[in-house]
C-alpha cells in the first residue's frame, strides 16, 4: 500500500514541479538587440477606449526604431474610434484603418490581424494586443531574439489585482510551464512541441506570406498557436520568451470576463477533442488534487501521510517558484487545488460552449466547433 501511495500521491506531482525548475532556470527573458528590417507594430483594437492610447504609448518607448504603428479600429462603438482620431493628429507614425465587415468563417481577431498585415509595409509585424503595456526597452528585449527565428513571441507579466484574478490567472503560466521545457520549443521541428502566446508576436513577413497569412488561420479561436504551428510545420523557427520584462497585461477586468475569456479558448487549446478534455482533466487531477485530499484522509489511512504530504509540498514548491518569478499573489500558492477545480469546471464549460456554437467574445458568436478527435 505504502508504494502505491507513493506512486499516486508524490510521484505525480514530481514530474510538473521538475519541469517547472527547469523552466525557471532556462526560459529566456530576451535578449538585447535591434530589429534586422523595418518594424510595423500592429494592434487589432474593438471596443479598447480605456486601454488603447496606453497600448500605443507605450510601444513608442519600447527602445527600438519604429517604422510604423498600424491600429485596425475593428467596429468599435466605445470612443475608441474618436480616442484613435485624436491621437493620430498626435503621433505622426501611428495610422488608424477602419476594420471592413467580416467574412463568414473568420475569427475577429483573426481578421483585424489579416487587414493589418496587408496595410503594414515593414519587413517584420509585431502584433501587440491593445491591452498590453510594452515595458520601457521591452522590444529590445524581444527584437534580440529575432535572428535565426521565423516567430519570436513572449507572454506577458500578468497583472492580477482582483481575487478571482488571483486564483485563476497563475494557471495561465502553469499551463506553459508545467508541461514542456520551453528551450525545446526553437530545437525540435515537430510542431506539436509548442507553446506560444499571441498577446506579443513578431513575424517575418516573409515567414508569414510563406504560409498563407493570416488566411491560413482564419477560422482559429486560439490563433496564436494555430499560427506558430503553420510556421513550424513549415520548417521555421519559433522561440517563446518569458515575457515578463518585456510587457505586462491584464488580460481580464473581473470574475466574469476571466471564466469567459478562458472559456473562449480552454477546450480549443487543448485540441479541441473530447478525449483531450478526459485526458487533461485526469492529469490536473492525478498532478494538482489528489496529493491534498489523500492529505486530508491521511488520519483514516496513515500509510498515504508522507507521500501526500511530499505531494503536497512539490505542488507548493513549484507554485511558490511561480509566485516569485511572476508576481503571482502569494495566497494563489495556498489556492492551488482551489484554482485547479475552478479551472478545470471552465474547461467543462468551454467545450460545451464551442461544441454548441455558443463561443461569444466582443459581440459575436461563433459557430460549432467540430470534435478533431484524440
Amino acid at each position: 500500500m505504502s508504494s502505491l501511495a507513493w506512486a499516486f500521491f508524490a510521484l505525480p506531482a514530481a514530474i510538473p514541479a521538475s519541469i517547472v525548475g527547469l523552466n525557471l532556470l532556462t526560459w529566456t527573458r530576451g535578449r538585447q538587440g535591434k530589429p534586422d528590417g523595418r518594424l510595423s507594430v500592429l494592434i487589432p483594437a474593438r471596443d479598447e477606449v480605456d486601454q488603447i492610447e496606453h497600448c500605443v504609448r507605450a510601444v513608442l518607448k519600447g527602445g527600438v526604431p519604429l517604422h510604423e504603428i498600424i491600429v485596425c479600429d475593428d467596429g468599435s462603438t466605445d470612443g475608441t474610434t474618436e480616442l484613435l482620431a485624436r491621437l493620430q493628429s498626435e503621433l505622426s507614425l501611428l495610422r488608424v484603418i477602419s476594420g471592413v465587415t467580416m467574412p463568414e468563417g473568420w475569427v475577429g481577431k483573426v481578421h483585424a490581424m489579416h487587414q493589418l498585415a496587408a496595410a503594414a509595409t515593414g519587413d517584420l509585424l509585431l502584433f501587440v494586443d491593445a491591452d498590453v503595456r510594452v515595458a520601457p526597452g521591452g522590444l529590445q528585449l524581444l527584437c534580440g531574439l529575432l535572428p535565426g527565428a521565423s516567430v519570436v513571441t513572449a507572454v506577458p507579466r500578468q497583472e492580477m489585482p482582483t481575487a478571482a484574478e488571483g486564483l485563476l490567472m497563475p494557471l495561465l503560466h502553469l499551463s506553459y510551464v508545467a508541461w514542456l521545457p520551453m528551450l525545446l520549443i526553437p530545437l525540435v521541428q515537430d510542431p506539436r512541441v509548442l507553446a506560444a502566446n499571441g498577446q506579443v508576436l513578431l513575424i517575418r513577413r516573409t515567414q508569414l506570406d510563406a504560409v498563407g497569412g493570416m488566411a491560413s488561420i482564419r477560422s482559429e479561436v486560439v490563433d496564436d498557436m494555430a499560427l506558430c504551428r503553420q510556421v513550424k510545420s513549415a520548417g521555421g523557427r519559433v522561440i517563446f520568451a518569458d515575457g515578463r520584462d518585456i510587457a505586462t497585461c491584464r488580460m481580464y477586468q473581473s470574475r466574469a470576463e476571466v471564466e469567459r475569456g478562458f472559456s473562449k479558448n480552454l477546450y480549443e487549446g487543448i485540441g479541441g477533442s473530447i478525449p483531450a478534455l478526459v485526458f487533461v482533466i485526469a492529469l490536473h487531477l492525478l498532478f494538482f488534487v489528489l496529493p491534498y485530499v489523500a492529505l486530508i484522509l491521511s488520519p483514516l489511512w496513515p500509510a498515504w501521510a508522507v507521500p501526500a504530504a511530499v505531494g503536497v509540498g512539490l505542488n507548493i514548491a513549484l507554485r511558490l517558484g511561480m509566485a516569485l518569478r511572476w508576481g503571482h499573489p502569494l495566497w494563489s500558492v495556498l489556492a492551488h487545488p482551489v484554482g485547479i477545480i475552478g479551472l478545470l469546471r471552465i474547461a467543462v464549460r468551454s467545450a460545451i460552449w464551442s461544441r454548441q456554437g455558443r463561443i461569444e467574445w466582443r459581440g459575436r458568436t461563433y459557430a460549432a466547433r467540430a470534435d478533431r478527435g484524440p
